[in-house]
């Protein structure tokens, strides 16, 4: 059985493996390189330099293949599912060939353990090969970039580390139960395909951020967590502030689940009314004078000096968020998860498959 599974999987094997053995060759190739010019950037920092223009610039340069690897790991374990998992049986049973295997003393279990075992085990290999190279390659990426693509955001989140192995050997399982549900391959491979990437979607959006409690605080406004200041027009108001959704100070690299701005009493404050800035930001009224002091037009409006202002005035950021350290436990338990629902699906095909499956 071993031999046979191998003779039918020794092509898709041979292709994944010519494909890893290229980008780990190009990764080898470059990383250094990448890792060198951020070395060399940092130490050009002065004192009294925060480095973000270095950082903008240094991860602007590298945001293509930044995103194009990050978008290679995610994509792996979905193309696991469907070309490896869900042809897997259906191809064997469309075929009738698995009763010709079956009436050669070859049991129905160890049928499918060897099937199981031998292709599931070169997929997990596979994505965490892939994934950890991509981790390796992307550490001076992962310091210098924007907060929505730090290593706790969900796009980046799961193509690093080890959760590509879990999601890899469920996208795999998913493609093989759901064959074995189906019974056609065309079918299974695009029923796979929805059911995977709906639970890919739910897991940020629904699980993960629950996975440990998540920290709330409140801080002070500044350079890290407000975009701009925008003052009233010549029909008067109060001064638009634009507070990052992404980003609180002393937490780089944080996952921000939410952000607002509360007045001295804490209750939050109403939005700006037609008030438009990035994306990344949300637009707050702050009732600061704007016609004397430091917001005024004709003083520092804009700058350090009316932020500090409205700190004074008791103006906070209060963010709810899971700060980086909290990148290895959510990647153990992340994989944990889906190596459970791996399980629980791999029982339920060999349930099947010795009392359904004919």
């Amino acid at each position: 059985m071993i031999w046979l599974t191998w003779r039918q999987f020794r092509g898709s094997a041979a292709m994944t493996a010519t494909v890893l053995v290229v980008l780990t060759a190009v990764l080898a190739l470059t990383g250094p390189d990448l890792a060198s010019r951020y070395a060399a950037g940092i130490a050009g920092c002065t004192p009294d330099d925060t480095c973000d223009d270095f950082y903008d610039r240094f991860f602007d340069e590298n945001q293509m293949p930044f995103l194009a690897l990050a978008l290679v790991v995610l994509l792996l374990p979905a193309l696991v599912g469907l070309f490896w998992g869900a042809p897997l049986i259906t191809r064997e049973l469309e075929a009738a060939t698995h009763l010709l295997v079956w009436n050669q003393s070859v049991t129905r279990g160890r049928w499918l353990a060897v099937k199981l075992g031998l292709t599931g085990l070169v997929a997990v290999a596979a994505a965490g090969l892939c994934g950890l190279a991509v981790t390796w390659w992307s550490e001076p990426l992962d310091k210098s970039a924007v907060p929505e693509m730090a290593q706790m955001a969900p796009l980046v989140f799961g193509a690093r580390g080890i959760a590509p192995m879990g999601y890899a050997a469920f996208a795999f399982v998913l493609g093989v139960t759901v064959g074995m549900l189906v019974r056609r391959t065309l079918p299974a491979m695009a029923l796979t395909l929805a059911a995977f990437a709906a639970i890919q979607l739910a897991m940020p959006l629904l699980v993960r951020p629950h996975l440990m409690p998540p920290v709330t605080s409140t801080f002070e406004l500044g350079r890290t967590n407000v975009e701009g200041l925008v003052p009233p027009g010549q029909g008067g108001g109060a001064m638009q502030v634009f507070l990052s959704t992404s980003a609180v100070p002393g937490h780089a690299g944080a996952w921000v689940l939410s952000s607002d701005l509360v007045d001295p009493s804490g209750r939050t404050v109403a939005g700006g009314a037609g008030a438009s800035g990035p994306s990344s930001t949300i637009a707050r009224s702050v009732p600061v004078s704007t016609t004397s002091g430091p917001c005024a037009p004709s003083g520092r409006q804009g700058t350090d000096a009316c932020t500090a202002e409205i700190n004074r005035l008791g103006y906070r950021q209060q963010a709810t968020y899971h700060p980086l350290d909290r990148f290895w436990p959510f990647q153990w338990i992340e994989t944990g998860i889906y190596a459970l629902l791996t399980l629980g699906l791999t029982w339920l095909s060999f349930w099947w498959i010795r009392r359904r499956l004919s």
